[in-house]
C-alpha cells in the first residue's frame, strides 16, 4: 500500500474551506461599502469594545472609578485634567464613564446569554413537536409577553429587590420570551424541509434533530436579533438604575450616573452629557448593525 495516498484530499478541502471563508468576508465587505449605517454602527461598537476591554488602562484616575473622594475638585467644568469635568464627589467623570462602558457590555452580554439561553431551547422545543406541546408552552410565553417588558422588569426587580444581579435577572426574564417566539417560528418552518423529514426517516432522536439540523439552520436570525436587543437591554438597564433599581452607588453605571446627576442639570451640564451622549451612541450602533445585518443576511433583500 502507498502510504502516500491517504492524505492526498486533505490539502484541497482545507483550500476550498479557506477560499470560502475569504470570500463570505469579502462579500461582507462589499455589503459595508454599501450600507453605510451599518458600517457605521459596527465602528462604533469596534470602539466602544475597545474602551471597555483596555479601560482600567487608558483611565486616567482608575481610583475614581468607585470610592475615591476629592471634594477639593467637585463639580469641576471640563478641562485637560478632567475632560469630561467632575461629579460632586470630585471624581472624574470620564474614568467613570469608560468604566461605565465596561459594566453596560456585561449586563449586555450576561443578560443576552441568558435570554437564548432560556429561550431557544425552549422555542425549538415548541415548534418542532407542536399540538398540545407547542399550545402549553406559548401560553406561558404569552403570559410574560402580555406585560410590558420595561413594567416586568420593574415588577421583578422590586419584588427581589434593587441590585445589579437583580436587574439582570429581571430583564433576562422579561425578554426570553421574544426569543422563545422567534426560535419556535423557525423550528416550525424549518421541520417541514426534506433534510428534516429525511432525518425523521432514518429514526433520528427528536433532540438530534433539533440541535443538529434545526438550530444550525436559525443562526442568522439569531444573529440578527441579538444585535437589535443588545442596545435596547443596555437602555433598559440604564432606565432602571436611573430609577434606583438597578446598579447601587458608588457603581459607575451609565443610568446611575445620570440619576445622580440630574440634581446638578442646570448649572453642570456636563454631568448627564456624555453618560448621555454614551447610551445613545450604543443603541445607535446596535440598531444600525442589527438593520444591516438583516439586509445582509435575508437573501431577498441583499438580491433586491
Amino acid at each position: 500500500m502507498n502510504s502516500n495516498s491517504l492524505p492526498a484530499p486533505l490539502p484541497p478541502v482545507i483550500e476550498e474551506t479557506s477560499a470560502g471563508r475569504g470570500y463570505k468576508l469579502k462579500e461582507f465587505i462589499l455589503f459595508l461599502r454599501v450600507h453605510k449605517l451599518a458600517a457605521i454602527g459596527l465602528s462604533i461598537i469596534v470602539i466602544l469594545l475597545i474602551i471597555a476591554v483596555i479601560g482600567p488602562l487608558i483611565s486616567p484616575y482608575p481610583d475614581d472609578a468607585y470610592k475615591a473622594v476629592h471634594l477639593e475638585n467637585k463639580l469641576l467644568p471640563p478641562s485637560w485634567a478632567h475632560l469630561f469635568g467632575t461629579d460632586e464627589l470630585g471624581r472624574d467623570l470620564l474614568t467613570r464613564t469608560i468604566y461605565g462602558t465596561r459594566l453596560s457590555f456585561q449586563i449586555g452580554i450576561s443578560v443576552i446569554l441568558l435570554s437564548i439561553l432560556l429561550g431557544i431551547p425552549y422555542g425549538l422545543i415548541s415548534g418542532y413537536f407542536g399540538g398540545w406541546v407547542d399550545n402549553v408552552m406559548m401560553r406561558v410565553c404569552e403570559v410574560f409577553l402580555s406585560f410590558p417588558s420595561m413594567l416586568l422588569s420593574i415588577s421583578i426587580v422590586a419584588l427581589l429587590g434593587p441590585s445589579l444581579n437583580n436587574m439582570m435577572l429581571s430583564i433576562a426574564l422579561s425578554w426570553w420570551p421574544w426569543f422563545a417566539r422567534l426560535m419556535r417560528s423557525e423550528a416550525v418552518a424549518i421541520k417541514e424541509r426534506g433534510f428534516v423529514e429525511a432525518a425523521k426517516s432514518m429514526g433520528v432522536h427528536p433532540l438530534v434533530i433539533i440541535f443538529r439540523h434545526i438550530w444550525p439552520n436559525s443562526l442568522s436570525v439569531i444573529i440578527v436579533q441579538i444585535s437589535m436587543a443588545f442596545g435596547s437591554v443596555i437602555l433598559t438597564a440604564a432606565s432602571l438604575s436611573f430609577l434606583g433599581l438597578g446598579a447601587q452607588p458608588p457603581t459607575p453605571e451609565w443610568g446611575l450616573i445620570i440619576s445622580t446627576g440630574r440634581a446638578y442639570f442646570l448649572t453642570n451640564w456636563w454631568y448627564v452629557t456624555f453618560p448621555g451622549v454614551f447610551i445613545l451612541l450604543t443603541v445607535m450602533a446596535f440598531n444600525f448593525l442589527g438593520d444591516g445585518l438583516r439586509d445582509y443576511l435575508d437573501p431577498k433583500t441583499r438580491n433586491s
